[in-house]
């Protein structure tokens, strides 16, 4: 049976809500901003918040800007694959990356470093950026990533040997 709008566990919903929203807002809006169009920021951060209130009984209390991240990529790949119009035949393999369609790429400055992130896969790249752009490290990476804080470590430590290892590549003449 539905909650009426003025029970005490809707006030309680739209309190929390409010407070998740105010709290998290502008690190969403900018996770969109230095990913993709910054015109887009501001909707997709409200679809993240859409879902977060549609899902609230399944968003941890004690973790909520890992699980906004989390859903935050979802969010952001859904509206990426909406833009590109590929034929079936034309779909990259797994692990395909198209360097010039990226906009996480593309907002680097320097073209070495851009090259050293390019070359190191996907996953490696979200780490390396969830870790020095949003500031997440240990629990909170792990939540994000829906892996264990010992396996989010060692991701964080793999990805960086791997940005070491092509950024020396790179480097060597």
């Amino acid at each position: 049976m539905p909650e009426s709008a003025g029970s005490p566990a809707m006030s309680a919903d739209v309190a929390w809500f409010t407070t998740v929203v105010r709290e998290h807002s502008t690190a969403l809006v900018r996770y969109f901003a230095r990913r993709g169009p910054r015109q887009d920021a501001e909707d997709l951060a409200a679809d993240v918040f859409a879902t977060a209130w549609r899902r609230r009984e399944d968003v941890p209390r004690e973790a909520v800007l890992p699980w906004l991240y989390r859903t935050a990529g979802f969010t952001l790949a859904n509206h990426r694959r909406k833009h590109i119009d590929l034929p079936v035949d034309e779909v990259p393999e797994t692990g395909a990356v198209r360097v010039a369609d990226d906009p996480e790429l593309s907002l680097l400055f320097d073209a070495e470093l851009r090259g050293a992130l390019a070359s190191v896969g996907e996953r490696d790249r979200q780490i390396l950026l969830l870790h020095a752009w949003e500031g997440l490290d240990g629990i909170e990476l792990a939540e994000v990533l829906g892996i264990s804080r010992s396996g989010a470590d060692a991701a964080l430590s793999r990805a960086r040997k791997r940005l070491r290892e092509a950024w020396g590549e790179r480097m060597s003449f």
